[in-house]
């Protein structure tokens, strides 16, 4: 459990640690304007993009052998970026990083959750889980600020290295492999299609922060997603075995939580972003002080960590939820409010730490809800799924949420999350994440039979 929240703590840090780093890195490699953003947006588009693929692939191959592939390449990538020489060979690592993470993470979440098979010992399993996650993402802005001051941007992707090599020794000898009961074949004309769909949305959503709404590119791209997900629909309604079976995408409870994890996922990439940004132009910090000055957040998320898994058991998951959303509300009002000639510990820190304690209290109860019922045949689909929505979530709220602005995008967000309450109260079942699970599916989505 340790070595597999380590290596996720690790991918999910990699979506943020080149935030700060990325003047150093035009200067050095001599990167345009227009090329930088890819340095974010390669990571973010094989992410997202491939999550479903490899999840599926986890669950027929064998999750152990593709979360070890998985973590291999991601440290020969991480390699190459640290010794990268020209623009294109950093992109091109970037995009191998997130290739990798999409193969390892949904791997490893879907480990977590069957060695973990009971309700309660599930939630705390999957709130340190997603706690730690959510940890990763605010870590990464530290990192890279100390890294990048203290030593060299090299350093950012060269400290991934010993985490893999760990992960590549002890993993097999600590986790026996596991994979679907019925080895069906991957439906790869699905797995093309998703695939296709998850990178075109993607893509024109992170170029969206390059060239606006109005940009052919833009649209082509989305209009090609929305073709691709029609044309995946058509098909999946006709294979023996889909690749995302209907039956999984109508369980009510892992529905709502997905569509929760976006809006949750859109309003928390934007606020890292914009906070970020805030906080080194309006108070004038270092890229090593505004790193340190995110310290506490990574503190709140640890609080709110430690409060989730009980208050979701004491009063449910719906409730648990409904009062995490509540939370992160006012701290990104607190925040919106920050201008010109506040100080940080007065104006910046109180919205911090409420945002962080809710942070801490959200993500364990989505990650609970959004594999609640999944089994031994389709854990890696459940966690792909999950995975998949924080990425696109927090592409759309990079495009969308930070072009309105420092106080716009924050309150927006509130919105978001305001939305995703709702959500939460008029439609996720009240027994969500309980002791009372939905019946298991086979690989082809059906119920599985009482004996199992």
């Amino acid at each position: 459990m340790i070595m597999l929240c380590l290596v996720q703590f690790m991918l999910v840090l990699d979506d943020t640690v080149v935030s700060v780093a990325l003047p150093s890195i035009r200067d050095e490699l001599g990167f345009s304007d227009s090329g930088l953003p890819w340095v974010v947006n390669a990571y973010f588009l094989a992410f997202g993009g491939l999550l479903l693929l490899c999840g599926r692939m986890a669950d027929l191959l064998g999750r152990r052998r593709v979360f070890l592939v998985g973590v291999a390449l991601f440290g020969v990538a991480s390699l190459a970026c640290g010794f990268a020489q020209e623009p294109w060979q950093l992109v091109i690592g970037r995009f191998a990083q997130g290739t990798g993470a999409a193969m390892a993470s949904p791997a490893a979440m879907s480990m977590v959750t069957l060695l973990h098979p009971g309700p309660k010992e599930r939630a705390r399993a999957l709130g340190i889980w997603g706690g730690l996650a959510a940890l990763g993402g605010t870590s990464g802005l530290v990192l890279s600020g100390a890294l990048t001051d203290l030593v060299s941007w090299r350093g950012i992707f060269l400290i991934n290295l010993p985490i893999v090599a760990l992960a590549l020794v002890l993993l097999p000898r600590l986790i026996p492999e596991s994979r679907a009961s019925d080895r069906g074949k991957l439906d790869v004309p699905g797995a093309v299609l998703v695939t296709g769909t998850a990178v075109s949305l993607v893509y024109g959503l992170l170029r969206v922060g390059e060239t606006g709404w109005g940009d052919a590119v833009v649209i082509g791209a989305v209009a090609l997603s929305f073709v691709l997900a029609v044309a995946f629909l058509v098909v999946e309604s006709r294979v023996v075995a889909p690749l995302v079976p209907g039956v999984f995408l109508a369980s009510r409870t892992r529905a709502v939580a997905n569509g929760a994890t976006l809006l949750f996922s859109m309003a928390m990439y934007a606020m890292s972003f914009l906070l970020m940004i805030r906080i080194q132009t309006t108070l004038g910090y270092s890229p090593l002080l505004a790193g340190i000055a995110y310290l506490p957040y990574g503190a709140g998320i640890l609080a709110g960590m430690w409060l989730s898994s009980r208050v979701s058991l004491r009063i449910g998951a719906r409730w648990a939820l409904l009062l995490a959303f509540v939370v992160n509300v006012v701290g990104l009002l607190l925040l919106s409010g920050v201008a010109a000639g506040d100080s940080y510990a007065a104006h910046v820190l109180p919205g911090m730490l409420v945002l962080s304690v809710g942070n801490g209290l959200s993500l364990p109860v989505m990650a609970v809800a959004a594999v609640d019922g999944t089994t031994e045949d389709n854990a890696g689909l459940g966690s792909a799924l999950f995975t998949s929505v924080q990425q696109i979530g927090g592409a759309v709220g990079i495009a969308a949420l930070v072009t309105l602005g420092y106080s716009g995008g924050l309150t927006a967000g509130a919105v978001c999350v305001a939305l995703g309450a709702v959500l939460v109260v008029v439609l996720l079942p009240s027994r969500a994440g309980g002791s009372r699970q939905p019946a298991e599916l086979d690989h082809r989505g059906a119920p599985a039979t009482a004996s199992r």
